[in-house]
């Protein structure tokens, strides 16, 4: 996934479409840009039911790329799943949903500018 999409359904469209039984999230806004290391909700399975929750989004580094750093920036976008990194968070207990009404990706343009694309 990219690294910047919306939010702009409503809260009890969300809750509705997914069947959400417990809502964690308190008064959700319209959310029209949500990047890396924000909060955003997810709808997750916790005790046979699902809830939906504000988590923040990104995975922890892996122990290389934190080398010479003092914080984690985070990742976002994990390709290897075969790394043992990964291993930990692939089960079915980590696995969300997503809420999203649209996502962009960054365009190159001839003038070396980078503009938003919404999809």
């Amino acid at each position: 996934m990219c690294n910047l999409y919306a939010l702009t359904k409503s809260q009890d469209e969300i809750r509705r479409l997914f069947e959400v039984a417990v809502d964690h999230t308190g008064n959700l806004p319209p959310l029209p840009g949500i990047f890396p290391n924000t909060a955003a909700p997810v709808v997750h399975v916790a005790d046979g039911r699902r809830i939906l929750s504000m988590y923040r989004w990104g995975m922890p580094s892996p122990a290389f790329a934190l080398k010479g750093k003092k914080t984690d920036p985070g990742v976002t976008n994990v390709r290897n799943t075969a790394s043992p990194h990964w291993r930990r968070w692939l089960g079915p207990e980590h696995r969300c949903l997503v809420p999203l009404t649209s996502f962009s990706e960054n365009e190159a343009l001839p003038d070396g500018s980078h503009p938003p694309v919404w999809f």
